[in-house]
């Protein structure tokens, strides 16, 4: 039995991608036995004894929607295992005569058993998966997979003003699905281009809270780079509600190990160190924080002001020569061993930086587009600042416009930024608010506005 999300509607939205995008991978069902979990019995005591552990006292249900595997077959299984061993013991029920609601607790014998569990590692969450069932569904719902039709990039930067000529980059650039550079001076849009092309990227992923190989655990799953879909987003193929159901029949239900998110949208800058591009091993829990590249599979990643990272460029560019050419990136735990695992990911290379002096030719091959994002011409400076002025609802003004490019820019050689319309009208909203007065394109505002804004040439 499958599971699958809804149908999106056909009509397109601004950040819509093509219909074909919206389509994903069943959610495989959940397991019915420990064999089916892909994790060792050992492992799996393990886990249940920290989570009984760090909680006190745990029913049996709770249990299962901690560890999300099911209680008969699994969790039930595991339990009698402990209380045979005498790792845990029962005092109760919560309000239920089932062995679900049993109240488990710790024993002595469980206490001496759990310190020696804990120096592996303090993980006590929801069960991995295996390694290799990752790469499968990551290999099952490549970012590759999905077109992206002219008229999609179009709605997706109708809120926007960019030419038919930057477009017509864009759209080549978001079906490649694998590079691309973007260059120019800044507060031209270079971010909002990336980030136009990754709400474009729609459709939806499955991403497990954390992997399991050779007993160690790497999470994969990051609230601060994954959007769940909500529960009512996924129905059963009959029609009827199932993502999140209780456990109850088997492979009537979902694996909860997986969560249904958007395709992965994922942003560093000047933070970014070489680091956090590898497995970092946590010294107190002796888990594994799964490096950007990796959480990123499927969706986009975007290092923006590229050049001003700590490390030098050339270092961090060296970085993504195999995984740009190959597919495939090369992790390394502590105990050594390596890890093959995919690059299925749109990377999004954007700087202010000249990209001679950051790149060489040899890279910039490997890069699949390359796109310069120039100053505004005046009729796009033109068209922005009516789309902000309409935004912010101050009236527009075209002699206000000539005004300030007249004094504030021609006057004193400043170049167009497509930013400036954005910073100048919250000028205005500032002088107007202090002197109680209504926001407009007076030329005593914008001459206030500039003189706080801008620093001095010359």
């Amino acid at each position: 039995m499958t599971f699958r999300l809804h149908e999106i509607a056909t009509s397109q939205s601004p950040s819509s991608p093509s219909r074909d995008s919206n389509k994903m991978p069943d959610i495989p069902a959940q397991p019915t036995s420990i064999a089916e979990t892909g994790l060792s019995m050992g492992f799996l005591t393990d886990l249940v004894l920290k989570i009984v552990y760090f909680t006190g006292a745990i029913t049996g249900q709770r249990l299962e929607e901690m560890s999300k595997l099911p209680f008969l077959g699994v969790i039930g299984k595991v339990l009698e295992f402990l209380k045979l061993e005498e790792y845990v013991d029962i005092i109760g029920a919560d309000g239920g005569f089932s062995e679900r609601s049993f109240q488990y607790i710790i024993t002595t014998k469980g206490r001496l058993k759990v310190h020696e569990v804990l120096d592996r590692n303090q993980y006590a969450g929801p069960a991995p998966l295996p390694l290799d069932q990752y790469l499968a569904m990551v290999a099952r719902q490549q970012i590759g997979d999905m077109t992206i039709e002219q008229e999609s990039i179009r709605q997706a930067f109708s809120h926007v003003v960019v030419n038919e000529k930057m477009l017509d980059k864009i759209g080549p650039a978001a079906n490649s699905a694998r590079s691309l550079f973007l260059y120019g001076p800044p507060g031209n849009g270079k971010t909002t281009i990336a980030e136009g092309i990754a709400n474009m990227l729609g459709g939806y992923v499955l991403i497990p809270y954390t992997v399991e190989i050779d007993g160690q655990i790497i999470k994969i799953f990051d609230p601060l780079n994954h959007e769940v879909v909500q529960k009512n987003e996924v129905v059963h193929s009959e029609g009827t509600a199932a993502f999140g159901a209780p456990a109850a029949t088997g492979s009537h239900f979902p694996d909860a190990r997986w969560l249904v998110c958007k395709r992965p949208r994922v942003v560093v800058g000047g933070e970014l160190i070489l680091e956090q591009l590898e497995l970092i091993l946590d010294p107190v829990s002796k888990v594994y924080e799964a490096p950007f590249q990796l959480k990123a599979n499927g969706g986009l990643f975007l290092i923006d002001d590229f050049g001003r990272q700590k490390c030098r460029p050339q270092d961090l560019l060296n970085r993504w020569i195999v995984p740009l050419e190959k597919k495939y990136d090369y992790l390394a735990l502590q105990t050594g061993k390596k890890l093959q695992v995919p690059f299925d990911v749109l990377i999004v290379f954007s700087t202010n930086l000249n990209p001679k002096d950051l790149v060489d030719d040899a890279f910039l091959r490997r890069i699949r587009h390359k796109i310069e994002v120039p100053n505004p011409s005046p009729a796009e400076f033109r068209a922005i600042f009516q789309l902000v002025c309409k935004g912010k609802k101050i009236p527009y003004s075209d002699d206000g416009l000539r005004h300030l490019l007249q004094e504030h820019y021609m006057k004193v050689g400043r170049d167009l930024r497509s930013c400036h319309p954005r910073d100048i009208c919250d000028q205005i909203l500032d002088e107007a608010k202090y002197r109680s007065i209504a926001p407009a394109m007076t030329k005593e505002l914008i001459d206030r506005a500039c003189e706080a804004y801008f620093v001095k040439l010359g």
